[in-house]
Parts: structure tokens; C-alpha cells; sequence
């Protein structure tokens, strides 16, 4: 028996000491993904960095280059890093909720299991030594017991054997002797019946209680190993899932370097920096070996005619191909660039002009209409509050149109196209005054839509609208008065009301919102606090 608790003994510690490895073995691969998170989220950081630092700012020189190919396809690059880099903090991401948090999760739970199994199998040791010790104590004391009933059974028959014994001594040495051996016999009863417990508890210890233990601790350690095979498997997978992404954005910069063509980025530098200077011609021959016909105003010139002279240029500078430039003043009339140039910058500048003339047209246009309704409904507002502005943008359009028409003067004189955007949706007269009737007609179609709207509203919405799909919101207003919206189109709110801006005013003084029932219509913006999404 000694030998066999030893036995037993020495294979629980095998067994303490394995299932302690393997739970240290999870929690040495939990430390070994966490430090692999960190290395993937400091190296999508650097990346982010790197695209960050080598990005061009907004209106830089390097912005403003990204029309030549190269440029753009290092620009491509960095955006495609850049979403390589969320791919690797997508991978960081999902190893620490998936494999870190997941496992030490379960490593908890696997302590906890194993520690309520080793428990469960000391007490059926500490409850089997219990009763061991119980089988000793009646063991001894039947032993003991024994030998003192067999020295009063001596003593007995040696006091009936002694002649000068009493009766009365003989008699008392029996009842001695039987009461000894009455003790001893219960002795032997109870050791019999702990003998008989120790021995079925011994057979559930070793053939039920430890084989169930060892059993719970088998699979234990089984589900601990399975469970740690998947998050060996879950940490190939993770990287393997974003290896299409990240095979597309490495796509990308292969495509990036395949964009790039050297002919047209120098077609492009050419276009964008030729002078339209006509060469000079051949310098003509002149024989002074005739100086006797030649006239006396001719024969005051001592030098031939250089390149420099015939282009105008000051005698005494140097001609130099490449050097440094001056940095040159940037007058109104461009004077100061090369032919080609100016022409460029004259054409662009009368686009900017016809753009912003088409905006106060379009702003002329929507305070008229704002001035009718209010004169119908005074209720809306106050039509005199609305002269200012009229009168503002009466006098923006005309200073517009004299920019217009002078811009329009040089570029003739440069030699270039007078075509600018202006007449793409409004028709000016000869004088530059505004048609209304050639400008309603000639509305463009991404406006139309609106106008109708419009026009429905200020005559009583007598025309139906049409379905139209639900705009995504392009941001938020709070109401600052009251609103009836009495009228078709429009809708009513209430001071302090949050609406969803749905299209921003067009110019007309009208913002289209919704509420989040999904009731859409248009209310005055001066009525409004609106902010739009960035």
C-alpha cells in the first residue's frame, strides 16, 4: 500500500507539474502575440508618418507639380502605403481581440478548472489517510485488548490452580478474565468493520475517485492543447485574410510606376512653359567693301546686329541659357510673361471672372424672386431689408463685366480666343446687360429641376412634384424662429428645431432639410443656423 501511494504520489506531481507547463505555455504565446500587436502598430505608425511627411500640402509648389505623371505616381504611392498601413493595424487589431483577449479569457478559466481538480483530488487523499488512520487506532486497540484479555484468561486459570486461592478469587479472576475477552471481541468487531470501510473506500479512491480526477484532468489539458493549436492557426489566418488587400494596394504601386510616361510629362512642361517667342532670323551679310555707296547714315554703324539686339534686349547683358530667374512683379495685365504664357493666364483669369459674374447673376436672380414672395407674404420678411443686397450685387456684376470685358481686350491683343464660361447658362447683350427672358430659357439642366421647384412655390404650387430618391444629409440646422410652412414645398419648424440639411441654398434663399420622420421641404435660411459637413 506504501508502495502504491507512492506510485500514485509521483504521478499526480507528473501530472501537477504538465498541466502547469501547458498553462504557462498558453500564457508565453498570449505575451508573444501582444508583442507582435505592438510591433504591427508601430509599424503602421511609421508608415502613417512617412506618408504624412512626404505628402504635398495644399497649394505647395509639389501640389501644384502632381500634373506630371512621376508626381502623381508618387502620390499614389503614399496613398496606397497609407492603406497599407490601416491593413496593418487591421492585423494588430484583430490579433489582440481574437488570439490575446480570447486566451487569457480562457486561461483564467483553465486555471480555475485545474485548481478545483487538484482540490478534488487532495480531499479524496486527506479522506482516505482519515479513515487509514481510523483502521491503525482500532487495529491497535484490538491488539491491545487482546493481550490483556489473554493475561486475565492466564491469570484466571493460574488463581483455579492455586490451592490457596478462595473461591471468591477464583470467581472474580473468571469475571476478569471473561470481561476482558467480552472488550477484546468488540475490538476486533469494530477493527473488522473499519477494515471493511477502508478497503471500499480504498477500491473508489484508486479504481473510481483518481481515475475520474485524472480523467477531467486529461481533457483538461486535451481542449487546452486544441484550443492553443487554433490560436496558432487564427494567427496565420488573421495575416491571410488582409493579404488580399494588401496584394491590391502593392498592385497599385506597380500600376503607379507603369503610369508614368516620361513623353508626356515633357509635352506637359513644354505646353506649360513655352514662351510663343517667334526664333530670331538669319543675321544678313553686310559688305563693307561697298562703303563708298553706302549712305552716311549707314556708315555710322560700326558692329553688326546681334541676337540680342534683334530680340530688343540691353547690350551690355550677358546672354546666358540657363540662369537664375528674377523674380518678376506680377502686373494686372501680364505683361511682364512670354506670349504663350500670358495668353494662358489671361484666359484663366477671364474664367475666374465669368464664374464669379455667373454666381451674382444666379444671386441677382434668387433676391428678385425672395423680394416677390415677400411681397406676398409679408409675413416672411420684410422686402426693403432686401435692397441692400440687391444693390450690392447690381454693383458686383458691373464691376465684374468691366473686369470682364478688359481681360477680354488684352487677350485679343495677346492674340488668344475671347471664350469664357459665361455664356453657358446666361446670355449677356451687347452692352453687358442681363436678358432675364434668354436667361430663363437657357437654363442649364442640372438647375432646372430646382427652378421649377422654385417658381412652382412663388405661384402657389400649382405643379406637381416629382419622386425623387432620399439624399443623404449634408449636414445640420437649428431653427431661430418660427416657421408655418403653410405653403406646398415647404415645411414647418419650430424654434431651436434640429434639422437635417438635404441641399444646401442654392442662391435662392431657400434650404431644403429633413426631419427623422423623413418629412422633407424647404425653409427660408435666413431663418436658420446651418452647418454643412466637412
Amino acid at each position: 500500500a506504501d508502495c502504491l501511494d507512492f506510485v500514485l504520489q509521483d504521478q499526480c506531481d507528473i501530472i501537477d507539474k504538465h498541466t502547469q507547463s501547458g498553462l504557462d505555455l498558453v500564457e508565453k504565446y498570449v505575451k508573444f502575440v501582444k508583442e507582435r500587436t505592438e510591433i504591427e502598430q508601430n509599424y503602421a505608425k511609421q508608415l502613417r508618418n512617412l506618408t504624412k511627411k512626404y505628402s504635398p500640402k495644399r497649394g505647395s509648389k509639389e501640389e501644384l507639380e502632381c500634373r506630371f505623371s512621376n508626381h502623381q505616381a508618387f502620390l499614389d504611392i503614399l496613398n496606397e502605403m497609407n492603406d497599407y498601413a490601416g491593413q496593418r493595424e487591421l492585423i494588430a487589431e484583430n490579433m489582440m481581440i481574437n488570439i490575446c483577449i480570447e486566451l487569457t479569457k480562457y486561461l483564467q478559466e483553465l486555471k480555475q478548472e485545474r485548481k478545483t481538480h487538484l482540490s478534488e483530488a487532495k480531499k479524496a487523499q486527506q479522506s482516505l489517510e482519515g479513515t487509514y488512520k481510523q483502521l491503525d487506532n482500532s487495529k491497535k486497540r484490538f491488539e491491545r485488548e487482546w493481550r490483556e484479555a489473554e493475561k486475565a484468561a492466564q491469570y484466571a486459570e493460574k488463581t483455579d490452580q492455586d490451592l490457596n486461592a478462595t473461591k471468591a478469587d477464583v470467581e472474580k479472576a473468571k469475571q476478569q478474565a471473561h470481561m476482558r475477552t467480552h472488550i477484546a471481541e468488540e475490538c476486533k468487531n469494530d477493527y473488522a468493520l473499519q477494515l471493511q470501510k477502508y478497503n471500499k473506500e480504498q477500491n473508489q479512491f484508486y479504481f473510481t475517485d483518481m481515475p475520474l480526477i485524472f480523467s477531467r484532468l486529461q481533457d483538461m489539458d486535451e481542449r487546452r492543447i486544441k484550443k492553443l493549436a487554433q490560436g496558432y492557426i487564427l494567427f496565420a489566418d488573421t495575416e491571410r485574410q488582409v493579404m488580399p488587400i494588401i496584394g491590391k494596394c502593392l498592385e497599385g504601386i506597380s500600376r503607379a510606376g507603369t503610369n508614368v510616361n516620361e513623353k508626356n510629362d515633357s509635352v506637359v512642361l513644354i505646353e506649360q512653359h513655352k514662351s510663343g517667342f517667334e526664333r530670331p532670323g538669319d543675321v544678313e551679310f553686310e559688305d563693307y567693301s561697298q562703303g563708298i555707296n553706302r549712305a552716311s547714315s549707314d556708315s555710322s554703324l560700326g558692329t553688326p546686329k546681334g541676337p540680342l539686339e534683334l530680340l530688343g534686349k540691353n547690350r551690355n547683358k550677358t546672354f546666358r541659357l540657363f540662369n537664375k530667374k528674377s523674380k518678376s512683379v506680377d502686373t494686372e495685365g501680364f505683361t511682364h510673361l512670354p506670349p504663350e504664357q500670358r495668353r494662358k493666364r489671361l484666359q484663366q483669369k477671364i474664367d475666374d471672372i465669368s464664374k464669379e459674374l455667373q454666381k451674382e447673376m444666379d444671386q441677382s436672380e434668387a433676391l428678385g424672386k425672395m423680394k416677390d414672395v415677400y411681397e406676398k407674404n409679408p409675413q416672411m420678411g420684410d422686402p426693403a431689408s432686401l435692397a441692400p443686397q440687391i444693390t450690392q450685387t447690381a454693383q458686383n456684376m458691373e464691376r465684374l463685366r468691366g473686369e470682364l470685358n478688359k481681360y477680354e481686350s488684352w487677350l485679343a491683343e495677346a492674340g488668344g480666343r475671347g471664350d469664357s464660361i459665361r455664356y453657358s447658362t446666361h446670355s449677356l447683350n451687347n452692352n453687358g446687360a442681363h436678358n432675364p427672358n434668354r436667361s430663363e430659357n437657357n437654363r442649364s439642366k442640372q438647375t432646372n429641376k430646382r427652378a421649377t421647384l422654385c417658381t412652382a412655390i412663388y405661384t402657389e404650387f400649382d405643379d406637381d412634384f416629382e419622386e425623387e430618391e432620399v439624399a443623404a444629409p449634408i449636414g445640420q440646422c437649428t431653427a431661430l424662429y418660427n416657421f408655418p410652412g403653410s405653403s406646398e414645398g415647404t415645411i414647418s419648424m419650430q424654434e431651436g428645431e434640429v434639422l437635417s440639411v438635404v441641399e444646401e441654398d442654392k442662391g435662392d434663399g431657400w434650404t431644403r432639410v429633413r426631419r427623422n420622420n423623413g418629412d422633407e421641404g424647404y425653409i427660408p435660411t435666413s431663418y436658420a443656423t446651418i452647418t454643412l459637413n466637412k
